[in-house]
């Protein structure tokens, strides 16, 4: 299981409406086309209160080894940004117009423990030992772009969530804790109310240093 169907299967429990991107919706985060599509068929249906963007990719050698920094190209970092940042923001700016016509709408942008720069950078730090570079550095544009959404649009409860090591197909399931366990900061972020948090970047312990 994913973190994305966990976090669906817990949102319809607590009486959601849910759309699966590239299940129930056809979308595609990397082509304006399909995203726009996509937003299309919401707003038929009635519209949307939450926006969960749980988008990443992350290179990997023939091996499924993590390429260190100094080898991967710019083609794998463009790749990687182009459905991490670049894809959760097209999907975004085609939903907003959605969002505020809720009372209560809410983004969740899905972030990493790999984005928090201090602790990438700190030799004690439970990140440390990462050496690739698209996929932090992907992350952390996401927490800054988190940052500077949740200021744009104030009426909209907009944060950024680490869900933990969690096992899932992206880090070949060498994940220290279940699906169930990760996706509880991505339910409880989606489920705020209009004097919620907004431009944060938590996990299920608290407050993350950027």
């Amino acid at each position: 299981m994913c973190l994305g169907k966990e976090t669906a299967r817990r949102l319809l429990a607590a009486g959601h409406t849910v759309y699966i991107g590239a299940r129930f919706v056809r979308i595609d985060v990397t082509d304006d086309a399909s995203v726009a599509a996509a937003a299309e068929q919401i707003a038929a249906d009635g519209g949307l209160d939450v926006l969960v963007n749980n988008v990443g990719v992350e290179p990997r050698l023939a091996d499924n080894a993590i390429p260190t920094a100094a080898d991967e190209s710019i083609e794998d970092v463009r790749a990687t940004f182009e459905t991490n940042l670049f894809g959760g923001l097209r999907v975004t700016r085609a939903f907003v117009p959605l969002l505020l016509k809720s009372p209560a709408p809410v983004i969740v942008n899905v972030s990493s423990g790999l984005a928090s720069l201090g602790m990438l950078s700190d030799p004690d730090g439970f990140t440390y030992f990462y050496r690739g570079l698209s996929y932090p550095a992907s992350k952390a544009a996401i927490n800054a772009a988190t940052i500077q959404l949740a200021k744009a649009y104030p009426a909209i409860r907009i944060n950024a969530v680490e869900p933990g090591f969690t096992d899932t197909d992206l880090n070949g399931h060498t994940g220290t804790q279940s699906v169930e366990e990760g996706a509880e900061i991505i339910v409880e972020m989606a489920q705020l109310g209009p004097d919620g948090l907004t431009g944060t970047y938590v996990s299920g312990h608290g407050p993350l240093p950027y």
